[in-house]
């Protein structure tokens, strides 16, 4: 078992590492490792092209992992509430957007949108005062739009899961007190969920920031970093390929680094606040 185990780790991470490897590479050839050098960070760094496709990429995931937490939340407190019945309806169709293929939800949202755009611009154009009416259309709004629904309903299971661990008794206690509902919520229910929020919005930026297949779809004139990477690797890969792999992979790692000494100091002050009691 111990053997199967490490194999299985090895086969996991020897190509991640070796893609760390290679972005050292003083040569041309990805697959060829000729010496050590960092030049082709710099080159990643000092790329237009990338550049602008990395601020696209930021933007997307932030503002819809931000609207994903947010909605996300008051979906799964609003599903707590519901009878047993209705809330197995809706946890198997939170279960369908996430085992549904990306491909799927692309064509599925692209399909939609221009349904949308086609109904709106006409009515926007027939209304506008002036000869020159806004036309609506593929952009960041759709790409944060598809996202923004899909990783929803990740952060809904996910707090929706601590959630159903706390149990009644503390709000309970909370209303015995004559605490109001807002009250309950911000000084009870929100400090205990706050790390499954965070752990959503994160698992929620990665899905997005990583994604290829949905903003392929519906991204229009905007490119995204994955694309830029496929577009790139279509032309053969180089070792700046493996630079940019190797930059998004450390970020990754500061991020979730991050969002676990978070929790850990959440864990702490709680243990404190509870001993003090």
């Amino acid at each position: 078992m111990r053997a199967l185990v490490f194999a299985l780790y090895l086969f996991l991470y020897a190509p991640i590492a070796l893609v760390v490897l290679f972005s050292f590479n003083s040569g041309r050839n990805a697959s060829e490792l000729v010496g050590f050098s960092t030049q082709w960070y710099g080159r990643a760094l000092s790329n237009p092209f990338l550049m602008d496709a990395l601020q696209t990429s930021l933007i997307v995931a932030f503002t819809s992992a931000s609207l994903a937490a947010i909605f996300g939340t008051m979906a799964a407190i609003g599903l707590e509430r519901l009878g047993q019945r209705t809330r197995a309806v809706f946890d198997g169709l939170l279960s369908a957007a996430i085992v549904v293929p990306g491909v799927v939800i692309g064509i599925a949202t692209l399909v939609a949108l221009v349904e949308l755009f086609s109904f709106l611009n006409p009515a926007i154009a027939a209304v506008w005062p002036g000869t020159d009416p806004p036309k609506l259309g593929l952009g960041y709004g759709s790409i944060v739009a598809a996202h923004g629904l899909f990783t929803m309903a990740l952060v809904t299971m996910i707090v929706r899961a601590r959630l159903a661990s706390l149990g009644r008794d503390i709000i309970d206690a909370s209303s015995d007190l004559y605490a109001t509902p807002l009250t309950t919520f911000r000084e009870i229910v929100l400090p205990q969920i706050a790390p499954s929020i965070l752990a959503g919005f994160l698992l929620a930026f990665t899905f997005s920031f990583d994604d290829f297949i949905i903003a392929f779809f519906v991204a229009g004139s905007k490119t995204t970093l994955p694309m830029y990477v496929f577009a790139s690797i279509r032309r053969g890969i180089t070792p700046e390929i493996n630079a940019i792999a190797t930059i998004v992979l450390v970020a990754s790692l500061v991020l979730i680094v991050m969002a676990r000494f978070l929790t850990r100091e959440k864990k702490l002050k709680s243990g404190d606040v509870a001993q003090k009691a």
